[in-house]
């Protein structure tokens, strides 16, 4: 009778808590907050409220359920094998009309799941890969795919390139004011007529110009200094004089005179020694 006493009066083991509660008690014991977990192991907020109040159905599925609680009691620094053992068992107690296959995977911490960045990262390369692909075919395989030209790509490739064909420049009109302008400063220059009526002479300064009237009948120039005077004829520079340092005289300066210059050398002008015009 004692015996039996004595068992009636010792009290019933505590029913073993659940997981989620012990998780919670633990983190409350060392003073964290769930916040901080959830920055610390990466875990959603959600779920870490979910794995703490049991509701593992709120999980994504079975693998996420076993992975964030592993996960969870590392960071807590509890047993991990006996909390997935309890984690398993009660996943097993919420499928009661199925039992869940073990999965042979299990992600461990969601440290090792690529972050945001990397993910961004490898999106990005495949769609360049995907672009190089398409524009290597387009340059190389389109233009293949049509059908065979009528001639050979070598006729064609010599017609484009035939001189016959090649665009003749166009011809320069001989028209338009001719104009002389100083690019040094005291050049002495005379312009005249066939005739040998003087039709400007002058010390020119640097930037100072003269027009040669469009009336004059065959005019020509006489300088010490054919390099220091540029020439445009309608608005179009054409070659100096000369650029060497001597007289010439009785140069005609006609438009058609100094456009003619440009095919044939610089210093044609007939080169005389310093005698004075008319």
């Amino acid at each position: 009778m004692e015996e039996q006493e004595d068992v009636a009066t010792q009290p019933a083991a505590e029913p073993t808590k659940r997981v989620g509660e012990r998780l919670r008690e633990t983190r409350q014991a060392k003073g964290l907050e769930i916040d901080q977990v959830a920055a610390e192991t990466r875990i959603p907020l959600r779920h870490l409220e979910s794995i703490e109040a049991g509701d593992f159905a709120a999980l994504p599925s079975r693998t996420y359920a076993i992975g964030f609680t592993r996960t969870y009691a590392r960071l807590l620094g509890l047993d991990e094998k006996e909390t997935l053992d309890q984690v398993r068992a009660e996943l097993a107690e919420g499928t009661a009309s199925a039992e869940d296959k073990p999965t042979k995977f299990e992600p461990g911490d969601p440290e090792r799941v690529p972050g945001r960045g990397l993910a961004w990262f490898a999106a990005l390369a495949a769609v360049l890969l995907l672009g190089g692909i398409y524009a290597f075919y387009s340059s190389y395989f389109a233009p293949g795919l049509g059908p065979a030209p009528l001639q050979d790509p070598s006729e064609q490739v010599a017609r484009a390139e035939s001189p016959e064909q090649a665009a003749a420049p166009t011809p320069q009109p001989a028209s338009g004011p001719v104009v002389f302008t100083s690019e040094m400063d005291d050049t002495w220059v005379k312009f005249y007529d066939a005739d040998g009526e003087r039709l400007y002479e002058a010390q020119m300064a640097k930037g100072d110009s003269f027009t040669i009237p469009e009336d004059a009948e065959g005019p020509q120039v006489w300088t010490g200094r054919p390099y220091a005077l540029s020439i445009t004829v309608g608005g179009r520079s054409v070659p100096k004089l000369s650029e060497e340092d001597t007289v010439v005289k009785d140069v005609s300066v006609t438009p058609e005179a100094l456009l003619a210059r440009n095919d044939t050398p610089t210093g044609s002008a007939s080169i005389t020694s310093s005698e004075s015009a008319n």
